[in-house]
């Protein structure tokens, strides 16, 4: 099988440079979807929060007018209004806080969901690039993260701001002189808030990316963990996770540190406006200028003023991290398909399966090309084999005709039409694809095989699992045809997954059928099952194959040798052996020895 080198986008390095303000108004429109519920839990909130904040000065009235008076019967009623002003804002309260976890989970459902329908449509050269565990840390994490910041973060803002400019009128009207006294401190609050926050952005930003890599170490770990136990690299590969993890704990502690800063800063700031208000207005309740009432009113409402302040330092820290996990998310959704319809693409008729390649030249990077000048037609139901050294480009012409990539030069073409100008679902839903190491889905034997046409019905599938012989062991399962596969159909051999793919491939009934060819080792049996189910695939179709076996290549109408990305012969296998070129090496080194016939 031919292979190719990608360069892999090392994400956790990439610095870009999207705006805040446009990575904000990204987030915000997702709110836009369900902007009156949002404002009825912004408005549930400010009443939830009016009727606590009421309560302070509810206090004082009791004090300098009923307690004072020694009014009794107006202390059994002002205390019954307080009692119910606090227990009307913790019903309204839990209306708004279901409402807001209501509002999560459906943003995270369309987060999650436009997210992954994006990753439907990117082309292969999109995941060439990145990392598995890297995109699925912007499907999880990344989304959690925006979510957060979506409900509790914004709504805190608004609710704060609200909370903060009652306070304020609050403490104006009761008693100017004290009101400025608490204001004093704000000047430095603003200064530290300017000093630290900065270095709070950037330790935030670097834990996400962080936590993104402990992600990809993780889900490239379990993905390969039969490779890596057959080559007993448990221990390194411990240790390369090791070191991920440590440097994601050392950017969380370093958060941990600069926010261990931060906060007990604004506390101590928070306290010495307490302390200013302890001080001045004692004094003035000793001196008749100011009543006791008014005192532990002003107290209260200078307690709470700061609790928005705080919230206000710690919703920057929610933003930039927000802003972090946006960046990446921004990123994926604004992604566009390499490999896409054209605006004037038609949907292909029923085809023929006639092929042609017309002056391609190719290269998964622009700069450097695998395949060069390949002209090759291909005609209707004729098998072509394509054989070559490794990395001669064998994989990379049957990726183009299933349109997986697009050429940077010339074009291919079915039955007369060009590829890019038809839809990619009329050329695909007539194309049949079949790997060398077989994907299966979680899922049964029977989903299995009708995964490229869901509709079949029950003796459809039937007879494509008997007709490429995989029927009896099929039967043989405990479960038949509703036997979970596993995953990537772990519980099957690879001999039996095979023939479920070839099922599969069958049942598609396609007209063009790309087939990279098995090479693992499969006992006598499972090895002529492979090839009468091969016979009864191929049949009535074009067939373009990566060829490992010879009893394949002998079988083709025709045998294409490639090397170093061009075409440097062509004939049947007879032809190309008596030319005595690159075929006769590759069938004495690599064809030969696989099987004796």
């Amino acid at each position: 099988m031919g292979m190719h080198y990608h360069m892999i986008i090392d994400e956790e390095e990439m610095k870009r440079k999207i705006p805040d303000r446009v990575l904000i108004a990204r987030l915000l429109r997702y709110l836009s979807r369900y902007k009156w519920k949002f404002i009825v839990i912004i408005s549930l909130l400010m009443v939830s929060a009016g009727l606590g904040l009421a309560g302070p000065y509810i206090l004082s009235i009791a004090i300098d007018n009923y307690i004072a008076m020694g009014n009794i019967q107006a202390i059994y009623f002002i205390s019954a209004v307080y009692a119910g002003v606090y227990v009307l804002s913790w019903v309204i309260g839990y209306i708004q806080m279901n409402l807001r976890f209501w509002l999560g989970q459906k943003l995270i459902y369309d987060l999650r969901e436009d997210t992954f329908s994006n990753l439907q449509r990117l082309s292969m050269s999109f995941y060439d690039k990145r990392h598995v565990g890297s995109i699925m840390s912007r499907v999880t994490n990344d989304v959690e993260t925006l979510n957060e910041f979506l409900t509790s973060g914004v709504e805190t803002a608004v609710a704060d701001l609200f909370i903060l400019v009652f306070i304020v009128a609050m403490m104006l009207i009761m008693n100017s002189w004290l009101a400025m006294i608490s204001f004093s401190v704000l000047p430095v609050l603003l200064v530290v808030t300017i000093l630290l926050g900065g270095r709070v952005r950037e330790a935030y930003r670097l834990t996400r990316k962080k936590i993104s890599g402990v992600t990809a170490r993780l889900a490239e770990s379990i993905s390969g963990m039969k490779v890596i136990q057959s080559f007993s690299r448990e221990m390194d590969t411990a240790q390369q996770f090791d070191r991920v993890n440590i440097e994601n704990l050392q950017a969380s502690l370093q958060a941990a540190r600069v926010s261990a800063l931060f906060f007990p800063l604004v506390d101590v700031i928070s306290s010495i406006g307490t302390f200013l208000i302890l001080w001045f207005g004692g004094q003035s309740v000793m001196g008749g200028s100011l009543t006791v009432g008014v005192l532990i009113a002003f107290m209260a409402y200078v307690t709470r003023f700061f609790m928005p302040i705080r919230d206000f330092s710690m919703l920057y820290n929610s933003v930039q991290a927000a802003l972090a996990a946006t960046e990446r998310i921004v990123e994926l959704l604004d992604t566009k398909p390499e490999v896409e319809d054209a605006p004037d693409a038609v949907a292909l008729p029923p085809i023929k399966g006639e092929i042609n390649f017309n002056n391609v030249f190719f290269g998964y990077d622009p700069q450097h090309f695998v395949l060069e000048g390949i002209n090759l037609k291909i005609k209707q139901n004729e098998r072509i084999a394509l054989v070559g050294p490794t990395g001669a480009g064998k994989t990379s012409l049957a990726s183009l005709t299933a349109r997986f990539y697009d050429p940077q030069v010339g074009s291919i073409t079915i039955d007369g039409y060009d590829i890019r100008k038809a839809t990619l679902k009329s050329l695909r839903s007539q194309m049949g694809v079949a790997l060398q190491d077989p994907f299966l889905f979680s899922g049964t034997i029977r989903e299995n095989i009708a995964y490229g046409r869901p509709d079949a019905k029950e003796e459809e599938i039937i007879e494509a699992a008997k007709a490429v012989g995989a029927h009896d062991f099929i039967i043989s399962l405990p479960n038949g045809y509703n036997t979970d596969v596993g995953e990537r159909g772990g519980r099957l051999s690879m001999g039996q997954r095979q023939l479920i793919s070839f099922a599969r491939a069958l049942l598609a009934n396609p007209r063009i059928l790309i087939l990279d060819e098995a090479t693992s080792s499969v006992d006598a049996y499972t090895e002529q099952l492979i090839q009468n189910a091969l016979k009864k695939l191929l049949e009535g179709r074009t067939t373009v194959i990566i060829a490992h076996r010879l009893s394949t290549v002998r079988s083709a109408d025709r045998i294409v040798v490639i090397d170093n990305g061009r075409i440097i012969d062509m004939g049947t296998h007879e032809e190309l052996l008596r030319r005595e070129g690159l075929y006769q090496k590759l069938y004495e080194t690599q064809l030969k020895p696989i099987i004796t016939e």
